[in-house]
């Protein structure tokens, strides 16, 4: 007798998690020094920096994808 079949199920925000938790250790691994700077995880994780007294920031530029 066939197992019954299972439904496949996708978490897109886990995958979007996992994807991002990738970018970040491939980042880490090219990096020369210890850590990542906090400017570097925002422009890897494609992060914009807030609006300062009301000015609109400019969307962060996509990643190298």
């Amino acid at each position: 007798m066939a197992p019954p079949s299972t439904p496949t199920v996708q978490d897109h925000v886990a995958l979007a998690e996992i994807e991002l938790c990738g970018e970040l250790m491939i980042a880490a691994s090219a990096a020369d020094g210890e850590r990542l700077s906090s400017d570097r995880i925002d422009e890897v994780l494609n992060v914009a920096v807030p609006a300062v007294a009301g000015i609109p920031c400019p969307p962060a530029e996509a990643g190298g994808r």
